[in-house]
């Protein structure tokens, strides 16, 4: 279980909540990739630290099944400002489990969260995240690292 250290991320984020419910969210969610690319929003992140994509969920009003936010963007140093039409996330440091999705993008990502979901991992429902990086240049061979915030155990 590694724990990470904060870090700041700018990028886009959903307007509002969305749920797992009825696929709600696989649209939604998909929606705002998609303005993410379209828009380059990557190259308009100031003080870019690499390209990796961060896909954030956070913000859970419960578990998986309630609503959450969703943010897309990149790393960036502590305390850079977000442009106009872009907003910061603040990540903080916690633990965390890494499930690495494998396979064609996005269902393979999807079948990892299918698996999260049924797992008894310890979820702690603080942010957790996708990394998007050099591993993914291929979405039909793709390797997904997907990091979720865990509870650190006491004994």
């Amino acid at each position: 279980m590694p724990t990470i250290s904060a870090f700041r991320l700018i990028g886009i984020a959903l307007p509002e909540k969305t749920t797992n419910d009825y696929g709600r969210s696989a649209v939604d969610c998909g929606g705002l990739w998609h303005r993410f690319m379209s828009e380059d929003i990557l190259s308009k992140i100031p003080a870019l630290m690499s390209p990796e994509i961060h896909a954030v969920y956070h913000d859970y009003d419960g578990d998986h099944t309630q609503p959450f936010a969703f943010f897309l963007g990149g790393q960036v140093p502590a305390g850079t400002q977000a442009t106009e039409g872009l907003v910061a996330l603040d990540i903080p440091a916690g633990d965390y489990d890494v499930v690495t999705a494998k396979g064609v993008l996005p269902g393979s990502v999807m079948k990892a969260w299918s698996g999260i979901w049924t797992s008894d991992m310890p979820r702690a429902y603080r942010p957790d995240f996708e990394v998007y990086g050099e591993k993914t240049m291929d979405p039909e061979h793709s390797e997904v690292d997907i990091y979720i915030s865990v509870k650190r155990s006491l004994i």
